[in-house]
């Protein structure tokens, strides 16, 4: 496994069908944002980046210990200007392009650590099935060229792994209630 493949945490979503941030959601008693946090660095993920929008980040800044915040100004130009915000911030602060990132939608929680390192072992884009998230991502070029509304589906086919987790994907008031 790459030591230096670094995460990037999506939470910049606006959350209206949840009606509150989904990165917040409490779950085993802990926030979703803190779940991911904690896995990948269960994982031996040394550099995460959250990304999100500035008025949630004051109330993350406490839940993610050894994580750093990247605000995206335009959260609504969609998934991928997140995704971009994230690799840009990692590109700042490493002074280069990382080859790979592992891409993880905060409200997309059904992995664990053991499905990052079925992951981390690919050597090319992937997903892992039945979860469905995180993305290990490597055309981080293409991505960065693409319109922030893009979807990834559009920018490239990843390969599907069998990986532990299930497909969980939190944006109702009735997806929390139905949490396992």
């Amino acid at each position: 496994m790459p030591a230096a493949t670094p995460a990037i945490i999506l939470a910049a979503g606006a959350s209206s069908r949840l009606g509150r941030p989904k990165a917040l959601v409490e779950w085993n008693d802990e926030t979703l944002i803190e779940l991911a946090v904690r896995q990948l660095q269960e994982s031996g993920i040394g550099e995460i980046v959250i990304v999100t929008r500035s008025e949630l980040a004051v109330d993350l800044l406490p839940l993610v210990s050894g994580s750093q915040i990247a605000i995206n100004p335009n959260p609504e130009a969609g998934r991928n200007s997140s995704i971009q915000v994230g690799i840009l911030s990692l590109m700042k602060e490493k002074g280069r392009t990382p080859q790979r990132v592992l891409i993880v939608p905060v409200d997309r929680c059904g992995w664990n650590s053991e499905t990052i390192e079925k992951l981390l072992v690919q050597n090319q884009s992937c997903t892992p099935e039945p979860a469905g998230h995180p993305v290990l991502l490597y055309e981080i070029e293409t991505v960065l060229a693409a319109d922030g509304d893009a979807s990834l589906r559009s920018l490239f086919n990843p390969e599907k792994i069998t990986a532990p987790g299930i497909r969980l994907n939190i944006d109702t008031p009735e997806d929390v209630e139905a949490l396992p």
